[in-house]
């Protein structure tokens, strides 16, 4: 972990609670920088035009938000956005704080545990030899790109099952055709 580096060697629970700490200031301060700019924005000219429509997004945030904020501890550039939006949608505080306090101890573990090493490890292999480190991020790239192919396919694979179990109400329609169709797939 470079930008922990003070955590190498450290037990679990001192890194555990360390970055714990880390998050739980951060996601605070990003969600009340939320607050603020949602503030501005609901007394500005835009907030006045969108009025309604803005108030039931409000609702729905509040309503629905608490999943998402809580998941989005476990993605990479989307849990900042999350929480700015939950603040400039003045998402309830409590709803929030207890979303928050969960998916902060998810990020904690994740990051101290799985990704931190896997970071730390990346590095040594790059300071000892860049060319085989590229070569790592290169094959994972790839596996990544294929996997989300792979499902991409299957979805569209699905959906077209899903189109085809439509027609086969009874039209009097010829059924060689819809046995053919199936045989490709």
């Amino acid at each position: 972990m470079p930008e922990f580096g003070f955590l190498d060697g450290q037990p679990f629970w001192v890194v555990y609670f360390t970055l714990l700490g880390v998050i739980l200031c951060r996601a605070q301060a990003t969600y009340w920088i939320g607050r603020g700019l949602g503030a501005g924005v609901g007394r500005s000219r835009l907030g006045t035009r969108l009025g309604p429509k803005l108030d039931r997004a409000r609702e729905r945030i509040d309503r629905y938000g608490a999943p998402v904020v809580t998941l989005s501890f476990c993605t990479v550039g989307v849990q900042t956005a999350i929480n700015l939006a939950a603040g400039a949608m003045r998402m309830r505080f409590p709803r929030y704080l207890a979303a928050m306090f969960v998916g902060s101890l998810i990020w904690a573990g994740l990051w101290g545990v799985v990704i931190g090493g896997m970071v730390g490890t990346w590095l040594t292999l790059y300071l000892s030899s860049p060319w085989a480190a590229l070569a790592v991020a290169v094959v994972a790239a790839v596996i990544v790109a294929l996997l989300v192919l792979r499902s991409r396919r299957d979805g569209a694979l699905s959906r077209g099952e899903d189109e085809g179990s439509e027609d086969d109400g009874g039209d009097g329609g010829d059924s060689s055709t819809h046995h053919a169709g199936a045989a490709r797939r």
